[in-house]
């Protein structure tokens, strides 16, 4: 996993690389009898004729990333304008209906060293470079899930961001997340830091997403600046959505609609009660380790083998195999300390048990319901589990309205 994923991890509107929406490109022959302008903002032919004004001015070696990019034309009109950059993308533009004036569609991208060739009717090309300061800080998304991976029907699109975003618009806008079969997607700030989208339903099956990050010089915070440009893109599998019944003491599970088992669980007891609601899978350890002493249960438990954990809760709820409770337990007590556990075999290489047949048949992203806990419904932002939230309380926690 890399550094923009998280373990269980919109744009400025602009078109900023494309085919320039100016005149064309300046003929061949044109291009080879230019020269280099001066470092002034006025470039001039020398003798009676149009003058050109280019903004950034040639030679900057800081100019502003937040301004477009102009060139007017005074005594003339423009033929054509022409902003690339050293990798040969161009900064799109377009002129006044005078073609006097040729404005960017949008800022030029900091850190970069861009060439203008601008060209006046009737008169020769003339040609400046200005370079773009750095940011002088940046952040990142880390989003999930994985790029290419294939989820659940209940997994979001859950960004953490480096650095906390004051302007929420300008990030939120700066990223897209669209679907095919193509449904409506809307997101939600559980924090500063903390950006998910969802539809207003689970995905369906066989769903392709498509995560848009344009953050590149997007300004989340004073000062602070955005880096990625970039498309991800992951996949949406079967439907799995399991029934946790903790007074039945029993968890249902159906696959695309159809029961395809059902095993005896125990949940939490009374004084350790089991979050109810809506949850998500968002980590699976084939075997971890859990002390009571992470989840503020001081020294209840260290138990340093547990076979076939999956993360419900950022706060500790795991759905999990269990090989130190009597076989009696499960489908007639709560005994944990919150977690739901089915009976497995210690070292998790027992294929019989449901612990271990539960994990095979699970993924990322697979939906668990948990009802008659005892306990309140889990917070939307305690994991992946938005699903807790109305369609009305999700669309207000946008920042776009």
């Amino acid at each position: 996993m890399d550094d923009e994923h998280i373990a269980g991890q919109a744009g400025r509107g602009w078109t900023r690389r494309g085919v320039l929406a100016a005149l064309g490109a300046v003929p061949a022959g044109v291009l080879a009898g230019c020269s280099s302008g001066s470092a002034s903002a006025s470039e001039k032919t020398g003798k009676a004729g149009p003058t050109l004004t280019v903004t950034p001015a040639n030679g900057t070696a800081r100019a502003d990333f937040a301004t477009p990019v102009t060139v007017a034309v005074t005594d003339g009109t423009l033929a054509s304008v022409r902003v690339s950059a050293a990798d040969g993308t161009t900064l799109a533009g377009s002129l006044n209906a005078a073609r006097t004036l040729w404005t960017s569609s949008a800022p030029p991208y900091s850190g970069t060293t861009y060439t203008v060739t601008a060209q006046p009717e009737g008169a020769a090309a003339r040609r400046t470079t200005f370079t773009t300061k750095a940011p002088g800080a940046t952040f990142v998304g880390r989003f999930t899930p994985e790029a290419g991976s294939t989820s659940g029907v209940g997994m979001p699109v859950s960004i953490d961001f480096t650095h906390a975003v004051t302007d929420r618009a300008a990030v939120e806008k700066a990223i897209t997340v669209t679907s095919e079969p193509a449904v409506e997607i809307v997101g939600h700030w559980f924090s500063d830091t903390r950006l998910d989208f969802r539809p207003q339903t689970y995905w369906a099956s066989g769903t392709t997403v498509t995560l848009g990050l344009r953050l590149k010089d997007v300004q989340g915070a004073d000062g602070v600046y955005g880096t990625q440009h970039k498309d991800v893109t992951f996949h949406i599998g079967r439907e799995q959505i399991s029934t946790v019944d903790l007074a039945a003491k029993e968890m249902t599970v159906r696959r695309d609609g159809v029961t395809t088992a059902t095993y005896p669980v125990t949940g939490g007891d009374a004084e350790h009660t089991t979050w109810s609601g809506i949850m998500v899978i968002s980590e699976r350890f084939h075997q971890t380790r859990m002390e009571s002493s992470t989840v503020g249960l001081g020294d209840e438990y260290d138990i340093p083998d547990v076979p076939h954990a999956q993360r419900l809760t950022t706060s500790g709820t795991f759905v999990h195999g269990n090989y130190w409770a009597s076989t009696g337990v499960f489908g007639s007590e709560n005994t944990s300390h919150g977690c739901v556990g089915l009976h497995d075999a210690k070292g998790g290489d027992d294929s019989s048990v449901p612990g271990y047949a539960f994990y095979e048949s699970s993924m990322l992203g697979d939906v668990v319901i948990v009802t008659n806990s005892g306990e309140r419904t889990v917070t939307a932002s305690n994991g992946l589990n938005g699903w807790n939230l109305s369609w009305a309380e999700w669309r207000a926690g946008s920042a776009l309205g």
